[in-house]
């Protein structure tokens, strides 16, 4: 019995190619930019006490330019030029984040080991009334009062007045009367405290005003409008406008909209940026040195009397030149820092609890 041809023939399959080891294809692994880290410090710090050199800034340096170095010539000779130039570029980052970042950690680790040896509930609790330079009495809670005071009448004017303002160059600002005001805003962002409490002295001498907690609250109004007015205006920027269409279609006038449904949308970055703002006003010193003129003794009235704050009494102290006044400076310094991170974190806190929920 003969079986008819088919007619098709099989063909072989073709190899499948054998996988080509180059130098591309191999990488370095992922904790290699640590060992190079690692091995930077080591030898920056053998080469400089080699030389000779007892600067940590030196040691620093010298490690940063090794790091950069190993970093490019190891991924060359493993991966390729491409992937060399992309890591040195990050690490050329990863250098200059720690170039900024050292100096503010170890200044602020300086203010706490310093500032904690005098930081306590006497501190808080009393005042430098009747103490003299040289001794170790004494306490910040004069200067408290007074920032506090200060930075509250600052706030209660600047916020609702930046607030404003960002809703009209948002919302309604077109034409000259907006860009003038842009403009007014952009200039106002860079001027100098010195210059803030120069316009307000003026006033005083032609009104013929006493110094007083006031007169320094007005002159940081004038430094905190432009940051409040900035950072709302951003924060308005980025409410969808499909969500003011929307009310605008049911027939809600503009202004309801805006009450309703844009300031609640961007209620958290707002109160961040108003946070921020009193951040940033809280250690100013010149204005409060030209307008409050400082005093040791507890004034809780801002609209009448000298008054202190927290950056007046570091300087005061810091200007005795004695040692109990230095300890007394850093831990005003320590308070001062502590009072600006508890605003930064409960800006951050608002901006959590009042961010849009997105849904699943």
């Amino acid at each position: 019995m003969s079986h008819a041809p088919t007619g098709v023939m099989e063909r072989p399959s073709p190899a499948s190619p054998s996988p080509k080891s180059s130098l591309g294809s191999r990488s370095l692994p992922r904790l290699a930019p640590l060992g190079f880290a690692v091995v930077s410090v080591a030898l920056g710090v053998g080469l400089s006490l080699a030389a000779g050199w007892e600067s940590r800034t030196q040691w620093g340096l010298i490690s940063a330019l090794l790091f950069l170095a190993i970093s490019y010539v190891a991924t060359t000779v493993v991966e390729n030029q491409r992937q060399a130039k992309d890591r040195l570029a990050t690490s050329v980052m990863w250098v200059c984040f720690l170039v900024a970042v050292v100096p503010l950690a170890s200044l602020l680790w300086t203010t706490i080991v310093r500032g904690a040896e005098r930081l306590d509930g006497y501190f808080l609790t009393h005042s430098m009334a009747g103490v003299l330079g040289a001794e170790a009495s004494g306490g910040v809670y004069h200067a408290l009062i007074g920032t506090l005071e200060q930075v509250g009448i600052a706030t209660v004017i600047s916020a609702p007045l930046g607030l404003l303002t960002a809703v009209y160059l948002v919302e309604y600002g077109k034409g000259s009367l907006a860009r003038a005001v842009t403009f007014f805003v952009d200039v106002m962002t860079g001027i100098p405290s010195i210059v803030a409490g120069l316009f307000i002295l003026s006033i005083m001498l032609i009104a013929n005003l006493e110094p007083s907690g006031l007169m320094g609250a007005l002159a940081l109004t004038i430094l905190m409008i432009p940051v409040v007015v900035r950072s709302t205006e951003e924060m308005l920027k980025l409410v969808p406008n499909e969500l003011r269409e929307a009310s605008l279609a049911l027939g809600i006038p503009k202004w309801r909209t805006i009450l309703k449904v844009v300031l609640p949308t961007a209620i958290g970055g707002i109160t961040t940026g108003v946070m921020l703002a009193i951040a940033r006003i809280a250690g100013e010193t010149a204005p409060i040195i030209l307008l409050v003129f400082g005093s040791q003794l507890i004034n809780t009235n801002p609209f009448e009397g000298a008054q202190s704050s927290l950056p007046f009494y570091i300087y005061e102290q810091y200007k005795i030149g004695e040692a109990a006044s230095y300890d007394r400076a850093w831990a005003a310094a320590l308070v001062l820092i502590a009072f600006v991170m508890i605003l930064n974190l409960v800006a951050r806190g608002i901006a959590r609890w009042k961010a849009p929920k997105t849904g699943r």
